[in-house]
């Protein structure tokens, strides 16, 4: 996480050069603040990794001589199949459609999200995925 913290942190000042130059050059009220937003953002990341870093025991990618195999492990669990993110996407896209065309099609597309969601955050509390 040292490295993070670093890359983040040397990332932010290379923004906040960018940002500075941009403002003087351009005079472009719009890029410049999102410029300074993406250092304030890249800051607080780095900040964060970095304070983090001094309290979480060194990883193996903070060993110059650590092999890839260091770090490998268990990544987590992946659900080998679901319906789920179909019906998010289908009424996401509704949704947005919705801005485009009209309002009313958020009726529509609302309870496909609902759906979708809460069935996607208890998939495995009933059915036959329940004892994942």
């Amino acid at each position: 996480m040292k490295i993070q913290g670093k890359m983040f942190i040397w990332l932010s000042i290379f923004i906040l050069a960018m940002a500075i130059v941009y403002g003087v050059w351009s005079k472009e009220p719009a890029g410049t603040t999102a410029l300074f937003l993406a250092f304030g953002l890249s800051i607080m990341i780095g900040y964060y990794l970095a304070f983090t870093a001094k309290r979480v025991d060194a990883m193996a990618q903070d060993d110059k001589e650590a092999d890839v195999a260091d770090e490998a492990g268990d990544v987590g669990f992946f659900s080998p199949h679901s319906w789920q993110p179909l019906s998010l996407a289908v009424g996401g896209a509704f949704a947005f459609l919705g801005v485009a065309m009209g309002w009313w099609l958020l009726y529509f597309s609302a309870p496909l999200i609902l759906i979708g969601l809460f069935g996607w955050v208890f998939e495995y509390y009933r059915g036959e995925n329940q004892n994942q």
